[in-house]
């Protein structure tokens, strides 16, 4: 009976914790896929939600070889599509830990001084690019990379060879 007891306060206290979690969220929520952009395994999800307030997080998910040592894949959004040259920074995410593949940034102002709303970035202009590094020759190697807001996110409109190249100024993010 103490068995049965205990494992329904345990039950309890795990759906308790869900609703709290899923209570910070509104029902509005956008995936788009993030796809190997260099001989590095890495694929990914960037999944938009709306908090309760209006603004905006983004979580970003890899799958690929982790690691136990700690290491921080940059991640970026992008004005324009991700072939699109001079595409500058939009805004900067917390970067990707190689030892659970994940990221989590609430959004807030864009390098341009926007702040988005959910339809806003259903309808933004803009891509993410994960690089290897955040500075020398491994800057410029994609892990992975996916347009987002209005661009063309399909498989079939993807090709690692088309990506254009960042450059490391942060349009006034850094």
């Amino acid at each position: 009976m103490k068995k049965l007891l205990s494992i329904l306060f345990i039950s309890l206290i795990f759906f308790a914790c869900n609703k709290e979690d899923d209570r910070r969220y509104t029902r509005n929520e956008v995936t788009y896929q993030l796809f190997q952009s260099s001989d590095f395994a890495y694929t990914g999800m960037a999944t938009l939600r709306e908090l309760n307030t209006g603004e905006l997080e983004m979580e970003i998910t890899l799958d690929g070889p982790k690691d136990s040592t700690p290491y921080f894949f940059p991640v970026h959004l992008h004005f324009g599509s991700y072939d699109q040259a001079d595409s500058p920074i939009a805004f900067l995410f917390n970067p990707v830990d190689i030892r659970t593949l994940k990221s989590v940034t609430k959004m807030d102002v864009l390098s341009d001084g926007r702040v988005l709303t959910f339809e806003d970035f259903k309808n933004f202009d803009g891509h993410i690019k994960i690089h290897l590094a955040d500075s020398g020759p491994e800057y410029n190697i994609y892990l992975t990379v996916g347009n987002v807001g209005g661009n063309d996110n399909s498989r079939a409109a993807f090709d690692r060879n088309n990506i254009s190249l960042c450059a490391p100024d942060m349009g006034g993010l850094d």
